[in-house]
């Protein structure tokens, strides 16, 4: 369903290669947002596990019993006697080793939110290392309790029913998994405790809400039929997350109808708020609508085009505040909002379709304009800019490569945001030279003389 017109995608951050983008159902991202989900799916795979490899164990005797493998199956118990004093060191050391480990981690956690802004703590939820991590360390401490528990108080190998010996050995195999997982799980919590990381990891998901947004028709309002009613919020009161897109389509398609979105992502709604406008028809019912809207406590990235900008200029205004006065971090950030603007740039904004199968408009979505993108980037960091030259120089050098990038008609917010930076470093700097300086273009902030200086 993209569009024919639609300019070529931009290469993902680094180089990397993009998945295809999956913008119709939001389930995927919500369960991404939650930490009960994996560490759940990995305590019942250990069930499974332990159940089936405990099978294993058990007919395995049968076998050599049939055999009359007596000697056999009296060297797997005295291994399986060896086992046992490790099987009971994990079970007794690693639920221990999991609080001290996370309790240390969401420490480091809560010193790096206040650093930047709370909204990293979210990187973290998302994180499948982190998840994979916990889930595998519960499940191994589950598999343990399992495997101890199949022991029998006997040792005759004639009347013995099971050796533990095949989920002993698996065990030990998930106890060497979850070593080599602590060292990346401790790896990536120390990438998110550091400020370039974490920028780098919003700029790439905001590239991911542009290819999202890119398999539908971006553009100006089109004319849409005579409005037929209007869907209010019923639920509570919150944040609009997201909204299921595909679901939202067939409703739409066997109504007849064409359903608009009122509110933005990212718009906090409340019970009685208008959500959709419905045009060519009268509104479908209630109980088809339902589960279309998802309404949180935070905002996310599934579809908020903007929401990474958000987060960008939040890390950059904090560092700009006298208790932390740290500039480099806020040029850093200039640095990404720099390039999700280039990206955009040529891009058409405005509004969204998405249709149905036979290409009949069945849903329309607002979207930020360029003027509301280019405002969230630079407006707040540079009223906080003004006393900091290394920042106003780099604001003022995206200024200047954004308006060589955009379009003639989108020139006027940069050129706006420009002059606004001019007058107020000219009323905050008191010496011409300084002045001067302040800026002077400069896409390392202070790091570039100006032509013809020494």
């Amino acid at each position: 369903m993209g569009n024919p017109g639609h300019p070529p995608r931009f290469p993902a951050p680094g180089g990397a290669s993009r998945r295809s983008p999956r913008p119709l159902s939001p389930l995927r991202e919500h369960l991404r947002d939650t930490f009960w989900f994996a560490p759940t799916v990995g305590l019942a795979g250990a069930v499974l596990l332990g159940v089936g490899v405990l099978e294993l164990d058990s007919l395995l005797i049968d076998v050599l019993r049939e055999q009359q493998a007596y000697d056999d199956i009296a060297s797997l118990i005295a291994v399986a006697d060896d086992l046992k004093t490790i099987i009971t060191t994990v079970g007794s050391a690693m639920l221990t080793f999991i609080g001290v480990v996370f309790s240390i981690s969401l420490v480091a956690l809560q010193m790096a939110s206040g650093q930047m802004t709370p909204r990293v703590v979210r990187l973290y939820v998302r994180s499948r290392i982190t998840k994979c991590t916990f889930t595998v360390f519960l499940a191994t401490f589950l598999f343990s309790l399992l495997v101890q528990a199949s022991y029998e108080s006997g040792d005759d190998p004639r009347t013995i029913t099971t050796v533990p010996v095949i989920s002993a050995s698996v065990c030990g195999l998930l106890v060497l998994l979850s070593l080599a997982l602590f060292v990346a799980y401790v790896n990536s919590t120390l990438r998110l405790m550091r400020v370039s990381h974490v920028i780098d990891r919003i700029t790439r998901e905001s590239f991911r809400v542009i290819d999202r947004h890119a398999v539908a028709e971006a553009g100006p309002p089109s004319e849409l039929p005579a409005a037929g009613g209007e869907v209010v919020h019923r639920g509570r009161a919150g944040v609009l997350r997201d909204v299921h897109i595909a679901r939202l389509v067939r409703v739409a398609r066997r109504h007849g109808v064409v359903l608009r979105l009122i509110p933005r992502i990212g718009d906090f709604v409340v019970p009685g708020t208008p959500l959709l406008t419905v045009h060519g028809g009268t509104p479908p019912p209630a109980r088809a609508l339902r589960y279309t809207v998802s309404v949180g406590v935070e905002r996310t990235f599934h579809q908020d085009l903007g929401f990474g900008l958000r987060q960008l200029s939040d890390i950059a205004q904090r560092a700009l505040s006298p208790a932390v006065n740290d500039p480099t971090t806020a040029v850093a950030c200039l640095d990404r909002i720099t390039q999700f603007l280039a990206a955009v740039a040529g891009r058409p904004l405005g509004t969204l379709h998405h249709r149905d199968r036979r290409g009949r408009v069945r849903l329309v979505q607002d979207l930020p304009g360029w003027t509301d993108l280019v405002d969230l980037g630079f407006a707040e960091i540079r009223g906080c800019a003004t006393n900091s030259p290394q920042v106003t120089r780099r604001l003022m050098a995206a200024l200047d490569d954004l308006r060589l990038l955009a379009p003639e008609d989108r020139r006027t917010p940069l050129e706006r945001h420009r002059t606004l930076l001019v007058h107020a470093v000219e009323r905050s700097v008191r010496e011409s030279a300084d002045r001067a300086f302040a800026l002077r273009p400069d896409r390392q902030g202070v790091g570039r003389s100006a032509p013809g200086d020494a």
